[in-house]
């Protein structure tokens, strides 16, 4: 689509960050490419140097481009994409029944980051909770079912910026006749979840993934080193059994600059 401009009667501040995003919209200014210096854009626009610093500011609000704290401003580069798509689900099921070599070697790391083990640090928490009434209602419960909750984090080994994060709840009493599934100390499992409610006789039949978006904290930003102007997008994602039980339920952020959702949906075909 061609790029538009903002529909109204503008300040010139605005019209001039519209000019630059026209130009990075069509490709004019290339990622990487620096921005005109202030002073370029006050002799262009015949403004004030305030006035220039705020069209600049609009700009980084949108998440175009990145610099500042003594870095000249330049149009942001794209962040490498992870594709987080519905088949995984199908393909994690069918790992269940694979040999433990060949689930301890086809993990988070492989799928979604394209890294090795070794570059990455895993950090694990697992804690037995009472639920939230929030909590309890989400999985179907009652409040005084104690709940498995597990925190997942993974950080670049090299400069410690978080490369995901997620938190799962399991209801006790599913799991609580297999207590390998209780220790933290044999994370990472090889086959993740679906393995480990298969060893306490469940199958998931169904996944349902629910997708939000919503800015960052600034913790967040800054574990995440978001630029300004980048969401957070949040999924839940709900696992079921075959008689329609929720068997987990868990909640995973991911910046929106990286990750991309990818959703199939197959339809019966008409009778």
């Amino acid at each position: 689509m061609e790029p538009q401009p903002t529909g109204l009667v503008a300040p010139l501040q605005l019209q001039i960050a519209d000019d630059l995003r026209m130009k990075i919209e069509r490709g004019d200014l290339a990622p990487g490419d620096p921005l005109p210096t202030l002073q370029d854009i006050c002799d262009d626009y015949d403004c004030a140097i305030n006035t220039a610093r705020n069209a600049i500011r609009l700009l980084k609000e949108q998440g175009l481009i990145t610099g500042g704290r003594g870095k000249a401003p330049v149009v942001r580069v794209p962040a490498a994409r992870v594709c987080r798509s519905s088949d995984r689900h199908q393909q994690e099921k069918d790992l269940v029944l694979q040999p433990e070599e060949i689930r301890a070697a086809t993990g988070v790391a492989e799928t979604d980051m394209g890294s090795k083990i070794g570059d990455l640090s895993f950090a694990t928490e697992y804690e037995q909770i009472l639920p939230s009434a929030r909590l309890a209602a989400d999985l179907g419960i009652t409040q005084e079912t104690t709940v498995l909750r597990r925190t997942y984090e993974m950080r670049d080994r090299r400069d410690g910026r978080r490369l995901s994060w997620s938190v799962s709840y399991i209801p006790l009493p599913l799991i609580e006749m297999q207590p390998a599934l209780l220790d933290k100390n044999n994370e990472p499992w090889p086959g993740g979840t679906q393995h480990q409610l298969y060893t306490a006789g469940i199958e998931v039949m169904r996944v349902d993934d629910q997708v939000s978006a919503s800015m960052p904290t600034t913790a967040e930003a800054h574990e995440w080193r978001l630029d300004v102007g980048v969401p957070m997008l949040r999924v839940r994602r709900i696992s079921y059994d075959g008689r329609g039980k929720i068997v987990e339920l868990s909640d995973a952020d991911f910046p929106a600059d990286r990750t991309e959702l990818s959703f199939t949906s197959n339809l019966a075909k008409w009778q």
